[in-house]
């Protein structure tokens, strides 16, 4: 690695790239980005002069191969997951996904098969669980705030995935995708709600297609679409307790993300006005004893260890996953979300496709 640094190549250069990854990787002091790549090269030489990156690429190929990258983070739309990820393997670079890692379940089982066989280490982009208020979460719930748990009740609110569209994303109109309300907040929110309430034992789910069709912005086009823009999933949970979980998307009246969880000795409740290009942290509240109202929760300063850095929380969370892999690799330890992670969150959308009786394939 370049001067002690992680040298990072990033895939990709669209709006997620340039609002998240480049702005998250500039604040650590263990990474330098060094190369963009893009299909269109001069949206590649842009984003480079904007950020100081070094290098610019029309094709993935060139930034994979080329000596000063040792991660590469693939950025791309989800389509292209699984072939970007391969080609980084075979490259014996060290790789970051953004989720999901692939389409399907079949070829992330493969990927993170090739991933360990070649001995590299990966990533992928469940960053939510790394941001302070999801590991305090987690701290209080392993400490016994609430006791032994009786109930986790899941909301999440937002306005992505409307049922008008510019045609630029028209890659997301078609379910076998896998780029839709289910397979992307579902995961994502799930996976920070999991790490602190355990995993669901068994579930059951329903699946809606509220907006049978998609609207091309640019040209009143409607295109027909199966994908899922309401979900509700209930269960029990791995220690117990019962959980349930609704995702609503293209909600022009978004109302965030809210969390309740309830135990024997007392309930937690963790809110966000919004679930994505959030500036502030979850807020988080407690009520037990003889309490009977909500009392404020500040997050202890050893949770934000990482320096205020004036991103928005969804880019700081970025920091925060990319922060725990650079330790990881330092130390040999695996905090970082990675693509066993991936594989367990794949498993559970089969498994509300399935129980939804709207199995996919």
């Amino acid at each position: 690695m370049g001067g002690g640094k992680i040298r990072v190549g990033i895939i990709g250069a669209g709006g997620w790239a340039k609002y998240g990854h480049i702005p998250a990787l500039k604040t650590l002091e263990d990474f330098e980005v060094v190369a963009v790549s893009n299909r269109k090269r001069e949206t590649a030489e842009e984003t480079a002069k904007q950020f100081h990156i070094k290098h610019a690429f029309g094709d993935e190929q060139s930034l994979i191969n080329h000596s000063d990258v040792d991660l590469v983070a693939v950025v791309a739309p989800a389509p292209e997951h699984a072939r970007l990820v391969k080609q980084a393997i075979a490259a014996a670079k060290d790789v970051y996904c953004e989720w999901p890692l692939s389409t399907n379940t079949r070829d992330s089982e493969e990927l993170l098969y090739l991933a360990e066989s070649q001995g590299v280490r990966h990533i992928v982009g469940l960053q939510r669980r790394m941001g302070p208020s999801a590991r305090y979460t987690r701290d209080l719930v392993k400490q016994g705030y609430v006791g032994k748990i009786r109930g986790v009740h899941m909301t999440v609110n937002v306005d992505a995935f409307p049922d008008t569209m510019p045609g630029k994303y028209g890659w997301a109109f078609h379910t076998s995708n896998f780029s839709h309300v289910l397979s992307v907040y579902v995961a994502h929110f799930g996976d920070m709600l999991y790490r602190s309430v355990g995993f669901p034992k068994k579930l059951t789910a329903v699946i809606e297609t509220q907006f049978p069709f998609f609207t091309v912005a640019e040209t009143g086009e409607k295109i027909p679409s199966t994908n899922p823009n309401e979900v509700m999933a209930i269960g029990t949970l791995q220690d117990g307790g019962l959980f349930s979980i609704q995702i609503e998307g293209g909600q022009k009246h978004r109302t965030g993300l809210q969390i309740d969880i309830t135990g024997i000795d007392g309930v937690l409740r963790i809110t966000n006005p919004r679930a994505f290009e959030n500036k502030d942290d979850n807020a988080i509240e407690g009520m037990k004893g003889e309490a009977t109202t909500f009392s404020s929760l500040p997050i202890p300063d050893q949770y934000q260890s990482l320096a205020k850095s004036g991103l928005d929380v969804s880019a700081q969370d970025l920091a925060y996953l990319y922060a725990a892999y650079a330790n990881d690799k330092k130390n040999g330890t695996s905090e970082a979300s990675n693509f066993k992670d991936a594989l367990r969150q794949h498993r559970l959308i089969d498994e509300i496709y399935k129980t939804s009786g709207d199995f996919f394939g």
